[in-house]
């Protein structure tokens, strides 16, 4: 999609956040503040759940949200296959994750994508999530 196309639908549409369960959201927070370079914006509690919204530094936001009963529950279902995040060098984006000890399940490679070029690599995250860091070529 051409940069600057507005939705004429839903005016001030785009993405605002993806949601995260966790048993342990300092871990959490920590890996994506830390190892990612999102910074913490807000913190709060529901409830008896605890909530923590980072900006990935786009005005979107990742929201990390402790479990009900503390476990994630894989019955609470979802069709999210993985979550992309955008990248300028993907190759030393995912160093920063190998290095901070997660597991690389797919190594940076190029991937053409129709008239599109990429650079892909993913991951998975603190709480079992699948992740690609994505660069357009």
């Amino acid at each position: 999609m051409p940069a600057g196309t507005q939705n004429t639908t839903i005016p001030g549409c785009g993405f605002h956040h993806i949601s995260i369960q966790t048993a342990d959201i300092d871990r959490s927070i920590r890996f994506y503040r830390d190892v990612l370079g999102m910074q913490l914006r807000l913190e709060f509690m529901i409830g008896e759940r605890r909530f923590a919204l980072l900006n990935m530094g786009d005005g979107s936001y990742i929201e990390l949200q402790v479990a009900r009963g503390a476990v994630p529950d894989p019955a609470a279902g979802s069709p999210l296959a993985h979550f992309a995040l955008a990248a300028s060098d993907v190759r030393a984006a995912i160093e920063k994750v190998r290095a901070a000890g997660y597991p690389i399940t797919v190594e940076p490679k190029e991937a053409q994508l129709g008239s599109l070029s990429a650079s892909v690599a993913f991951f998975t995250g603190p709480n079992g999530e699948s992740v690609e860091l994505f660069q357009e070529i």
